[in-house]
């Protein structure tokens, strides 16, 4: 029964029962794929897989679960960012730098490449080309977060190649989107580059100073009970807002958030927000499943164009991240490599822009979406094998959700 017949089935009890089925889902999905051996995070997307309109048709994607699913994903992003000093990441600023572009240089040439191969159009191309960008760190973070590893030096510069990945897509779908409509302005694009680059600069800087001096005067002003969550909280939805002026991705900002704060809040605004994230981050996975359509892998040539632009996606971002980290040896430049595969849904979004201006057609929008699944899927297993010899720091925070921590033990 698709979603619109089971709200107007259900009436008033339509959302609650959605959201019953999404969290009891995901976490029963989990708890499998954990006592199998296996991430639970895989597990809760094959949860949206089995709950979307695709196989049992109970749930499509939704307004709410869309909103709850972005908020699921901020809070991941604001509490990476606690568990993260801005010191340590500036310090990687440069390899996190070259990491960056070769991130996006050779999958954009590679699918570029492969699509153009294929027959179609320079326009759709380009399109297919800038899918294949960005990362989406959400699912990176989500493991090295529970695995215990944003200690690791890999994992910082993961961390800040994405933030500026998140830049350099910016660019990519600006210049890519104005070429589709003969729209170029050289200006415009510089303008919008440099301030999306300056605000995370000036955050990622002069956040954590800033907030040493703030939080205590703001606080000690405050009357009402859990004030330092509330003013973490404030920051989190500021900065989130800021950075969807300024050009870059809500997360980006969320994660700053977190960054500014890491070394000035308490242990209780970290209770108090691995909470809200272990509630809301399963409507993000969850969410990533409901996109998914099986059938655009059994549709002729295009099941294999499908596999071929999965097999693009995870070889050009391994290889050219990896390339950016060589300096770091072999072992640190594969780590790097695997936690830039997942395209989550970054590469969705693209995609719907290209469909929303009549470049794409359903088929090659399908192919998209089918490799943005795939990667997500792909990364949590590539990165725990990437970092099979680390272990966590002691005394370091892990989520106690099952199967998103103990699932990736």
């Amino acid at each position: 029964m698709p979603a619109y017949a089971l709200a107007a089935a259900t009436g008033d009890a339509a959302i609650p029962l959605a959201l019953l089925l999404v969290f009891v889902s995901a976490k029963l999905m989990s708890e499998l794929f954990e006592r199998l051996g296996q991430p639970g995070l895989v597990g809760a997307i094959l949860a949206g897989v089995l709950l979307g309109p695709h196989v049992l048709g109970w749930l499509a994607p939704a307004p709410l679960l869309g909103a709850l699913a972005e908020l699921g994903v901020m809070f991941l992003l604001f509490r990476v960012g606690l568990e993260v000093r801005a010191s340590e990441l500036l310090r990687v600023g440069g390899t996190a730098l070259l990491v960056a572009v070769a991130g996006v240089a050779l999958p954009f040439a590679l699918g570029w490449g492969l699509a153009a191969a294929w027959g179609m159009v320079n326009s759709a191309a380009i399109f297919v080309a800038a899918a294949l960008v960005a990362t989406s760190v959400g699912v990176t973070a989500h493991v090295l977060e529970a695995q215990g590893l944003l200690h690791e030096r890999a994992s910082r510069i993961i961390l800040a190649a994405a933030i500026i990945d998140d830049v350099l897509g910016l660019i990519v779908l600006a210049v890519v989107s104005s070429v589709a409509r003969d729209e170029v302005n050289v200006l415009g694009l510089a303008v919008t580059a440099l301030v999306a680059a300056g605000f995370t600069f000036i955050v990622a800087r002069f956040g954590t100073p800033t907030m040493k001096r703030l939080l205590p005067r703001v606080e000690a002003r405050l009357r009402g009970t859990e004030a330092q969550f509330a003013v973490a909280m404030s920051l989190l939805f500021a900065l989130a807002l800021l950075a969807v002026y300024a050009g870059v991705a809500a997360i980006v900002g969320a994660f700053l958030a977190g960054l500014a704060l890491s070394e000035v809040v308490g242990e209780r605004v970290h209770q108090l927000t691995l909470g809200v994230t272990e509630l809301l981050v399963p409507f993000f996975l969850v969410g990533i499943g409901l996109a998914f359509n099986g059938a655009a892998l059994v549709q002729g040539s295009t099941a294999w164009f499908a596999l071929a632009v999965v097999a693009a996606a995870v070889v050009s971002k391994l290889a050219g991240c990896a390339l950016g980290a060589a300096r770091m040896g072999r072992r640190n430049a594969f780590r790097v490599g695997a936690g830039m595969v997942p395209r989550g849904e970054v590469g969705m979004i693209v995609a719907q822009i290209g469909l929303r201006l009549g470049i794409l057609g359903e088929s090659v929008y399908g192919t998209v979406v089918v490799m943005s699944i795939a990667t997500t899927l792909l990364a949590p297993p590539l990165i725990r094998f990437a970092y099979r010899d680390a272990g966590p720091r002691r005394g370091t925070r892990q989520s106690s959700a099952p199967g998103l921590a103990a699932g990736l033990d």
